[in-house]
């Protein structure tokens, strides 16, 4: 079975285990492009930029935890704070 090229936002928000809401706004932000196409403006989005999405939040998702560390409590808890 070939592989589909456009997902719908539907297909997206499963994927992602995100509301179709969240999906449109990662859309509307463009965060996750997407196309409109047909009479009625339906969104699609490319399965290869939902991948490349995933890859960019992966890495932003790195750099964010660089730059907010873990504050060391010295108590061994991995809870957090006291």
């Amino acid at each position: 079975m070939a592989t589909q090229r456009f997902l719908t936002l539907a297909d997206v928000a499963e994927i992602l285990a995100i509301s179709a809401s969240q999906t449109y706004a990662l859309v509307r932000n463009d965060e996750l492009k997407a196309i409109k196409i047909g009479g009625r403006g339906q969104w699609r989005v490319e399965a290869t930029a939902l991948e490349e999405y995933i890859q960019r939040a992966y890495t932003d998702t790195a750099a964010w935890i660089i730059a907010h560390p873990l504050a060391d409590t010295g108590a061994g808890d991995e809870s957090g704070p006291p």
